[in-house]
């Protein structure tokens, strides 16, 4: 792969990008910060993610990805642009670029990603399918005849997928995924103990505290938020006891959709499964208990892949080489009627 070849991670929490020859070489949250009163973005990033719960009024911040779907094409391109702009800051060579999408992306979908890309100075657009790239990035033996099953984590969904001879055989998306979790804790420590916490105390909470196995794991964490009884700030101890209840009940759901697609994937790639287990993906894979979890649920070894962060950025990236050997998941999406460096209208942000 040429070194201007890049693979982007386009994640609902962070734009991952990576090289095959480098590995990860970027990475900032998905999230964008515009000034109403001039509708113009101000900024993107690690600097927009600084703002969240301290902007003034005048400030909207922006996250165009909810559930691995993308909401706002504008804030997309924007934050594409400027990303893809900072690798590549040679205007020399055009990069070919790989976009991996969930598994159950839609057509519009895919064009709005394409078409993001595309606008930032790719030479070429290809997407790849998430499980597929988390396979390529972990490094398992996807092109042989035999069954390997993926369940990628992310911060919208969980894409899972059986892939065997370089394609998918079965696979689902759900839309539980470390957001998800994130917005169920913020609302049972309110219900629960009458404090409203913001997202990054409750993501604080999920990576410290939160477990999905009882007596596997007590942590403790003091948070300060704002309390409904006395509209005044106020701070609560929490254990890992005390977030159970809503963490087990989403593990659930992932683990319904894994069930139901190992249920649908022919016997001999279950045997193949059977043997070398599931593999886990993404950064939700994280979570505490979540793999021993899913072993008890499915009756599988369950595995959390070596840096499974980067796994599906790193996949991205291998895929423009390995990419001619993938029968499915893989494809050249290049706009065909594209005109030369033809721009997307962007009238309706300003870059500061």
């Amino acid at each position: 792969m040429k070194q201007q070849d890049i693979g982007i991670d386009l994640g609902t929490t962070s734009v991952i990008i990576a090289t095959e020859q480098q590995g990860v070489v970027f990475c900032q949250p998905t999230i964008g910060a515009v000034d109403t009163r001039t509708n113009s973005v101000i900024a993107v990033g690690d600097e927009a993610l600084r703002m969240v719960g301290r902007a003034p009024a005048n400030i909207d911040l922006v996250r165009p990805l909810q559930d691995g779907v993308i909401h706002d094409h504008r804030m997309t391109n924007e934050l594409i642009l400027r990303f893809v702009n900072e690798v590549c800051r040679s205007r020399l060579f055009k990069p070919r670029v790989a976009v991996c999408v969930p598994a159950a992306i839609t057509g519009i979908e895919a064009d709005a990603v394409v078409e993001a890309v595309y606008t930032a100075g790719a030479k070429q657009v290809f997407l790849v399918d998430e499980p597929v790239a988390a396979a390529l990035g972990a490094g398992l033996p996807i092109r042989e005849p035999r069954g390997c099953m993926v369940i990628d984590i992310g911060g919208g969904s969980t894409d899972i997928a059986v892939i065997s001879m370089g394609g998918r055989v079965r696979a689902a998306s759900v839309p539980v995924a470390g957001n998800a979790f994130d917005r169920a804790i913020a609302q049972y420590v309110q219900e629960k103990f009458q404090i409203a916490i913001g997202p990054l105390t409750a993501e604080a909470l999920k990576k410290q505290v939160a477990c999905c196995a009882k007596s596997e794991f007590e942590g403790v964490m003091e948070v300060r938020g704002h309390s409904w009884e006395t509209n005044l700030p106020a701070r609560k101890v929490i254990y890992t006891r005390d977030l159970y209840e809503p963490v087990q009940e989403l593990a659930s759901r992932i683990a319904a959709a894994a069930r139901s697609v190992l249920e649908a994937t022919p016997p001999e790639l279950q045997a193949d499964i059977a043997d070398g287990g599931v593999l886990l993906t993404g950064g939700g894979s994280l979570l505490r208990g979540l793999a021993g979890y899913l072993a008890q649920t499915l009756h599988i070894n369950v595995t959390i892949a070596p840096d499974p962060l980067n796994c599906v950025a790193r996949g991205t990236a291998i895929s423009l080489s390995e990419g001619k050997h993938l029968s499915a998941g893989f494809r050249d999406a290049t706009p065909k009627a594209w005109s030369g460096r033809q721009q997307l209208r962007r009238d309706t942000f300003t870059a500061e």
